[in-house]
């Protein structure tokens, strides 16, 4: 079993930053596939940016705000956040895909005051 924590959920004023990070319990297997989605009261949890393999992929609504990185030595998963809206106020959670088995934190708040 793989456990991730995220942290670094914050409240924010519009228009600052955070950091968000995800630490995963160590395995065996390189994960396939890191990301991050949100789930903002009353959506639908919604994928906002994820690695998989090489390639990054970020949903329209963040793309040149945020950026998503990994550290392979620290079993790590970051998600970079600038110019932060009101509209990115979610709970954000870090999901693993490991030879086809997905995994999820508990999720980290983040609030975006305007």
């Amino acid at each position: 079993q793989v456990q991730l924590v995220e942290s670094g959920g914050d409240l924010v004023q519009a228009g600052g930053s955070l950091r968000l990070s995800c630490t995963y319990s160590r395995n065996m297997f390189r994960p396939n596939v890191m990301g991050w989605y949100r789930q903002a009261p009353g959506k639908q949890r919604e994928l906002v940016a994820e690695i998989r393999g090489e390639r990054t992929n970020y949903s329209d609504s963040v793309k040149g705000r945020f950026s998503i990185s990994r550290d392979n030595f620290k079993n790590a998963v970051y998600l970079e956040m600038n110019s932060l809206k009101p509209e990115d106020t979610a709970v954000y959670y870090c999901q693993l895909v490991i030879n086809g088995a997905s995994y999820w934190g508990r999720g980290t708040q983040v609030t975006v005051s305007s």
